[in-house]
This record gives C-alpha cells, sequence and structure tokens, in this order.
C-alpha cells in the first residue's frame, strides 16, 4: 500500500507533504504525491517546478521513505482526481493541506478538500501549515 498526498505548491501542500512523508515512514510504506493541473491551461501555478520536485524527493529520501511523483493534467475537479488515485493504488491513507476559508467562502467556491473528506472510502489525514 501506498500513502498518497494531494500537492500543489503551497505552504498547506508542504505541510501535507511532511506528515505523509512521517505517516509512509511510520507505516513502512511508500509516498506517492499527487501533482496535477486543470487540463488545456498552458501555465498554472498548480504545477511543481524542478526546484520543488528535488525538494520533494530529498524530503522523502533523509526519511527512508520511497517516493514517486505524478504530474499530469485533469479534464475534471481535484478532489475527483485525488480519490480517483487513491483507488487506483489502493492508497492506505490520503493526506491534504488545509487552508482557512470562511463558511461564505466554501458556498460560493466549494472546497476539493470536503469534498474529499466526505466522499473518500479511506482514511485521510487533514493538516495545516
Amino acid at each position: 500500500m501506498t500513502v498518497l498526498v494531494g500537492f500543489v505548491p503551497t505552504p498547506e501542500a508542504r505541510a501535507a507533504l511532511d506528515a505523509g512523508i512521517a505517516e509512509a515512514a511510520r507505516r513502512g510504506e511508500g509516498v506517492l504525491v499527487l501533482n496535477s493541473s486543470r487540463g488545456g491551461a498552458p501555465v498554472s501555478v498548480e504545477v511543481a517546478d524542478e526546484d520543488t520536485l528535488r525538494d520533494i524527493t530529498d524530503r522523502a529520501e533523509r526519511a527512508g521513505v520511497a517516493v514517486e511523483v505524478r504530474q499530469g493534467t485533469r479534464e475534471g475537479e481535484v478532489a475527483d482526481e485525488v480519490l480517483r488515485v487513491a483507488r487506483e493504488v489502493d492508497a492506505s491513507v490520503i493526506v491534504i493541506g488545509l487552508r482557512k476559508r470562511s463558511p461564505v467562502g466554501k458556498l460560493l467556491m466549494g472546497s476539493s478538500a470536503q469534498r474529499i473528506l466526505l466522499d473518500a472510502d479511506r482514511p485521510v489525514l487533514a493538516v495545516k501549515p
């Protein structure tokens, strides 16, 4: 099994990465870091650059955890992609970062984290920076 970490280059995702690596080390599992952007976007702030990818690999290696980074594009919502990949790899746990949002903000904009927490068929570890 593996620990799945949803990742975009933000402080919240870096906290999720650290928690995911620690959880994988505790469980004796590897980490799959999912970093995807919406399809058709020529440039996206959601995509991790080479320095960030190197940092992800270095963090995992220092903890003695095998890591795979999966990058690509998605057509739908990020929550759907995370849940699909979790089923595909039979993830033991999904790790996501949370940011503070007002109730009105969640109502108007939706919340990928909320959808993952409510719809996942496996444990979800949600962390804040």
